[in-house]
């Protein structure tokens, strides 16, 4: 069995290790992999925005199954691309993928069905944006405002502003393309703050049937307590407590279900894996986006709870037969810390050797996953990114679970190297 993964962050590493856990005899590829990846499969130098270079590999190559990580590839149509050949893969058609490649497409989408959302308006100028602003719609002149880019923008594309002023000098700052590309800011999202807390609940679907994951929290902002910039992500919990049984109801029947039903009614079914974003409101959970892949660092503390094979899994997706597999996951939680260079979100510090992995991934139930690694001149593993590392471990709960995380990463060192001490606390 011959297993392509398109990317190479942490989310990657994690795809590799879980489908190497069932059977280390199969052969798995890493299209680009870092340091980390290469060390369980393959790694091979075709970047993921390259859609012809991976179809020609996995074509030379007699690839069995093709797993897309990031959103970039889904949006350049890497799946009708390797459909159209032939090819097994897993991750949604390109008009599938704009749920996720466009923040106005995927609200106009959830008013059409329904699903509960915070109110917005989609402008594609300054003017139109001050003119929302301006309208009261969204509170006075002293309330947060939610600014988002509607294309990829690598999780950095979420401003909250403080007061109408920050919000004006915020869309101004967003359409001249000094928050995150002007590409991506060709329109922005005015959105109505939400209040209460942030759950994401992934699950796998076939077009028709799903299968939920453990729901998971992400501490997106570079300080503690949830301070400073936005990031990839910083550090994630998994634990089945985030939601109550009535809760969990809700968001299958109002939610998810509306949304694979939606997609088909309109022509693009969902397969591969369903990211919501949910934020839980007094008036119930309300969904703040949609990824239509893995999260990062999500995957890491989901996956290391997967009991079941995520081959099996990834097969019945590819064949429509989700319904008839068994999907598990071991009880407990576990968390995800990310360990990441100095001077990140900004331009990060990098070719700093990193010590202590061998100790750390050496611990009972901890799994040190590899985001932004690469090997120097001597071979030795260096830093080549901002988020450098996802030191990810299981425990019989969130106390325990933390614990052996942070007790892995007093074993490992580099110059500059930061981390959120207050992860799954905040």
């Amino acid at each position: 069995m011959k297993i392509l993964i398109v990317g190479s962050g942490g989310r990657e590493h994690a795809l590799a290790w879980s489908f190497k856990r069932h059977d280390d005899s199969r052969e798995v590829f890493c299209a680009n992999g870092n340091a980390g990846i290469s060390e369980i499969a393959e790694c091979v130098p075709i970047k993921p925005d390259d859609i012809g270079g991976l179809v020609e590999f996995a074509t030379s190559s007699e690839i069995d199954l093709t797993f897309v990580g990031g959103e970039s590839s889904l949006a350049l149509g890497i799946v009708d691309e390797f459909e159209t050949r032939g090819l097994k893969i897993v991750g949604p058609t390109q008009k599938a993928a704009r749920l996720e490649a466009s923040k106005s497409f995927a609200k106009e989408f959830m008013i059409r069905h329904r699903i509960p959302t915070a109110a917005y308006e989609s402008v594609a100028s300054v003017d139109g944006g001050k003119e929302a602003i301006g309208s009261g719609k969204f509170g006075d002149e002293n309330a947060t405002y939610v600014l988002k880019a509607d294309g990829l923008a690598a999780g950095k594309g979420v401003v909250l502003a403080q007061g109408r002023q920050k919000a004006l000098e915020t869309l101004e700052a967003m359409f001249r393309g000094e928050v995150v590309s002007e590409e991506a800011c060709n329109r922005v999202v005015i959105e109505e703050c939400l209040t209460g807390k942030e759950v994401s609940v992934l699950a796998f679907v076939d077009g028709v049937s799903y299968k939920l994951m453990p729901p998971t929290r992400d501490h997106k902002r570079i300080g503690e307590k949830d301070t400073g910039e936005n990031t990839g992500g910083m550090g994630t919990i998994c634990d089945d407590s985030f939601l109550s049984k009535e809760q969990v109801s809700f968001i299958k029947d109002a939610i998810i279900r509306p949304t694979i039903e939606g997609a088909s009614e309109e022509g693009f079914p969902i397969k591969g894996i369903l990211f919501v974003g949910l934020m839980l409101t007094e008036g119930g959970p309300k969904v703040l986006e949609y990824n239509m892949r893995f999260g990062d660092p999500e995957t890491q503390s989901v996956l290391v709870r997967l009991e079941s094979d995520l081959l099996s899994i990834s097969e019945s997706i590819a064949s429509g037969t989700l319904s008839e597999t068994e999907v598990t996951f071991s009880d407990g939680v576990s968390a995800c810390v990310i360990v990441s260079s100095e001077n990140y979100p900004k331009t990060p510090r990098t070719g700093d050797r990193i010590k202590g992995l061998a100790e750390a991934g050496a611990m009972e139930n901890v799994v040190v996953f590899h985001s932004g690694t690469a090997f120097d001149s001597e071979n030795e593993i260096v830093t080549s990114g901002g988020r450098v590392l996802g030191v990810t471990a299981k425990g019989s709960t969130d106390s325990s679970a933390l614990h052996r995380v942070y007790k892995a990463i007093n074993k490992i060192e580099w110059e500059g190297m930061y981390f959120r001490r207050d992860i799954g606390r905040s």
